[in-house]
């Protein structure tokens, strides 16, 4: 989609020489959707990243101007650069972005560090505060599953990342954040204020409830459908408990996803609960899954969740963890319920409380659909720009 700006913008911009700034480029999720953005609205800009896998840019930003760090030379980076959080900052910092007088970062970590002109504007859109050097640094080592010595070393490494990424988090000119709990964080880390701006859904790859009923394999008894959990296979997003209080529940529940927690997730599930896997990016399965499922099964604590409006603009209803970003993508008795507690019981309760709701037509997949159409991408898209224009000299 070619994005259309107006007379007063397109004078504003005109002569801007702009760079896009991002972590890494090696796996797709809300962050790579950010970018994608940017990059529709910027064609022309280079994108900085410390480190990319080629398959995955070819896939989903081909043609553009890629310029990584020299982390990119290590072998097989792409899968191991978070072996290596003490070269990050000096990775960050290598890149000459002198020449631009607009830098617009998207950062959960390193790429609002970059150095800029002494004349340039810089924009970091935060998907959060580097999560694993200001909450739990232990549970970042136990996740990553470092050998042994290296596990010990780590946490000295992330005091320094840490200090590091308060220092730089002081050069950026104006934050946007992803959510208010994300605009919370901005300012007790960085001491710095942030507009909130929430990140996009792509209504467009998904099926909405209205071309569901056109298509007939898309219409089934909605009571006879299967739960489902979807993302990045990781240990905070508590698929573990889903899992068990599936196998408890006896009722089908599909994960769709990959990730480091794959395995144990497969030695877990019980004879109701598929574990589907990863899926390319932009896959059509991707919206037949939420198209077919009952509700999704949200247990973990987000900066925002964008998981969980994809699953609204499917016209389903979410269970979620009441916190984090949930709080502002689900309303409850309307697009889903919240439980209270991250644990099997508290979940189980939830699904129970849900199943006597649904079979009382509480939750309408029409306006379920309104609620999450709100944050479509063309939304994020005009007040980004608009953002943009607000703040360039």
């Amino acid at each position: 989609m070619k994005i259309k700006f107006d007379r007063e913008t397109k004078k504003k911009l005109r002569k801007l020489k702009v760079a896009l700034v991002h972590d890494y480029l090696v796996e797709y999720g809300g962050a790579e959707r950010v970018l994608e953005c940017f990059a529709q609205i910027f064609p022309e800009a280079p994108i900085y990243t410390l480190v990319y896998d080629k398959k995955l840019v070819k896939k989903i930003l081909p043609n553009r101007i890629i310029r990584s760090s020299f982390l990119q030379k290590v072998p097989f980076v792409s899968s191991t650069h978070r072996l290596f959080p003490v070269l990050m900052p000096m990775a960050a910092e290598s890149f000459d972005l002198s020449y631009y007088d607009l830098v617009l970062s998207d950062s959960a970590s390193y790429a609002k560090g970059v150095i800029v002109g002494p004349k340039a504007t810089h924009i970091c859109y935060c998907h959060t505060p580097t999560r694993y050097v200001w909450d739990d640094c232990h549970k970042y080592v136990r996740e990553f599953s470092y050998p042994g010595l290296f596990r010990r070393l780590v946490p000295l490494g992330l005091n320094y990342v840490r200090m590091w990424d308060r220092m730089a988090a002081g050069r950026v000119d104006f934050y946007i954040a992803n959510s208010h709990l994300v605009k919370e964080r901005i300012k007790k880390y960085y001491q710095k204020n942030s507009v909130v701006i929430n990140p996009p859904v792509y209504i467009d790859e998904l099926l909405t409830p209205k071309q569901q009923k056109e298509k007939k394999e898309f219409n089934p008894d909605q009571s006879l459908g299967y739960y489902l959990m979807f993302g990045r296979l990781m240990s905070y997003k508590k698929f573990d408990l889903g899992i068990k209080a599936f196998n408890k529940l006896q009722l089908p529940l599909k994960v769709v996803g990959g990730g480091p927690e794959i395995n144990r997730l497969k030695r877990l599930a019980g004879p109701t609960v598929e574990i589907v896997g990863p899926l390319p990016p932009r896959d059509p399965r991707v919206a037949e899954y939420l198209a077919s499922a009952k509700a999704l099964v949200f247990p973990q604590e987000e900066d925002f969740g964008i998981v969980a409006l994809e699953a609204m603009i499917s016209g389903k209803p979410v269970l979620a963890y009441r916190a984090g970003g949930a709080l502002e993508a689900v309303k409850e008795n309307l697009t889903g319920i919240f439980f209270d507690k991250q644990t099997v019981d508290s979940l189980i309760e939830a699904v129970q409380i849900f199943e006597e709701k649904f079979r009382r037509g509480v939750f309408d997949p029409e306006k379920i659909y309104d609620f999450a159409f709100n944050f479509r991408k063309e939304i994020f898209i005009e007040k980004i720009k608009n953002f943009i224009t607000d703040k360039i000299k």
